[in-house]
């Protein structure tokens, strides 16, 4: 039995491990985040967008890339964790009124829109400096492990990572570019924190030699390109209704759907998820037989998903 199976030992039998994780996931971040912590206004805003119903596929990578290395699986649930709050605190800078101006997120009102601008600007940065401190807590990981996780979140927020991708996205995202252009603005606005998760997984169940640690970095990279290519691809062919946040933001932008099209950014995102199954099932598989890392793509791109984009 896998550590991320072990975690889920109590769950029911007939439900795949990826949801039993979910569970988990959900279960700790309510727990992490109570509903009578003070002040109220800051809490309730955070819980909006923290609790709001998530795939939650950051806290799972870490999860299921610790069980395909053999790590501690009750660290990598709290660093999954802290990852997931920092998602959270970009998804309420990306919705305000001087970035995307959003008005939908997770099928409810964005969190500006609820609690106030003000607000929603100081819960993002509780909920980052919350998920910094989460990993800091980790008393039974090594000092030197939980330096390098954080010095991994600082890394992914930064000036390599989500924030600088959010930039080059407002300010450069209506500027001619090509693919490559656009595929480096998706590796750190979303394959960030997707890189965050593997690298953070490996830190849990290390030491990992450097070129297994490439090859999980690959994987990330290809998994980031490929779920960005998705998400334009459903901007392009869904409704508000449909997925649960705003549509056509992407309008007037370049993304791989206006420079290649529709079935053009189709095959794309095939592309890069076929990568990052051959990674999974090459250099990080067991002999043929697939490990979590392929598991949790088939989750992250599923019928469901593959049916939309059809």
């Amino acid at each position: 039995m896998t550590a991320a199976m072990a975690l889920a030992a109590n769950r029911p039998p007939t439900m795949p491990v990826h949801q039993q994780l979910k569970l988990l996931v959900d279960e700790r971040l309510e727990r992490l985040m109570p509903a009578d912590a003070e002040p109220q206004p800051l809490v309730r805003a955070m819980r909006h967008v923290l609790l709001s119903p998530g795939k939650r596929l950051r806290p799972l990578l870490v999860l299921m890339g610790t069980a395909e290395l053999g790590g501690d699986a009750l660290a990598a649930l709290e660093v999954g964790c802290a990852l997931e709050m920092v998602h959270a605190a970009s998804l309420v800078l990306d919705d305000l009124p001087c970035m995307d101006d959003a008005s939908l997120r997770r099928g409810q009102p964005t969190t500006h829109l609820v609690y106030g601008e003000d607000v929603a600007v100081l819960a993002s940065i509780a909920l980052l400096s919350r998920a910094f401190g989460l990993v800091a807590c980790q008393r039974h990981l090594d000092p030197m492990v939980r330096a390098e996780l954080s010095c991994m979140l600082s890394a992914c927020i930064g000036t390599e990572g989500l924030v600088a991708g959010q930039l080059d996205d407002l300010r450069g995202g209506r500027a001619a570019a090509g693919l490559a252009a656009v595929e480096h603005r998706h590796l750190r606005k979303t394959g960030a924190l997707f890189v965050a998760a593997i690298e953070s997984a490996a830190a849990i169940a290390g030491p990992i030699d450097e070129p297994r640690l490439a090859c999980l970095r690959d994987f990330a990279k290809h998994l980031g390109i490929a779920f960005q290519c998705c998400d334009d691809l459903l901007d392009a062919t869904r409704s508000s209704a449909a997925l649960g946040k705003d549509v056509g933001k992407d309008a007037g932008k370049s993304t791989v759907v206006s420079l290649l099209g529709i079935e053009g950014a189709r095959r794309t995102m095939h592309l890069h998820l076929a990568r990052a199954h051959a990674i999974a099932g090459g250099p990080l598989g067991r002999n043929g037989v697939p490990g979590p890392l392929a598991e949790f793509l088939d989750c992250a791109f599923g019928p469901e998903l593959q049916a939309a984009l059809a």
